[in-house]
């Protein structure tokens, strides 16, 4: 039977091996992070705008408005991003707003960094607003570390109890 002392001194030796294993993935694959974008109307005196929101994006993405009608067409003009640190200063909140659109048009707005993309689409008619959204991952090396964080960990867990009985 493993002594108090050896129960506490192997306990903090696998807290040590798995706060290293985060730091490690943590520096191997970086921090991100990606949400998918909301999209909403907006109206005012003169005209509508659409309004794209996100409300967690590392590292900064860029983001781009497309349209059915308009292939190929650059909304930069007539758009305006800005990005705003969240609260705990690590990922930022993405708005984008696109102004002088178009009834019975149907508009993208992606966001797009090293990691991921993610596209809110939306249709105003007369009658009715439709929205889809959806995210796709760019790289494998996001969900590589979080399994990988859950391998390494299962790995050592099961082992401490075989370490405190030595």
């Amino acid at each position: 039977m493993a002594s108090p002392g050896q129960i506490i001194f192997w306990s903090i030796i696998s807290i040590i091996i798995i706060l290293a294993a985060a730091i490690a993935l943590i520096i191997g694959f970086g921090i991100s992070a990606f949400s998918i974008p909301e999209v909403n109307v907006e109206y005012n005196a003169s005209s509508e705008s659409l309004r794209c929101e996100a409300p967690r994006w590392f590292p900064q993405p860029t983001v781009v408005w497309a349209s059915q009608v308009d292939q190929g067409a650059n909304f930069s003009k007539v758009s305006n991003t800005s990005f705003e640190l969240n609260s705990e200063n690590v990922t930022m909140k993405v708005v984008s707003v696109l102004y002088n659109v178009t009834i019975n048009n149907t508009y993208s707005c992606m966001i797009e960094n090293n990691i991921a993309k993610a596209t809110g689409d939306i249709k105003v008619t007369d009658s009715e607003i439709k929205r889809r959204s959806h995210l796709q991952l760019l790289t494998s090396k996001a969900s590589l570390g979080v399994s990988s964080f859950f391998a390494i960990t299962w790995a050592l867990l099961p082992l401490s109890p075989h370490l405190m009985l030595k």
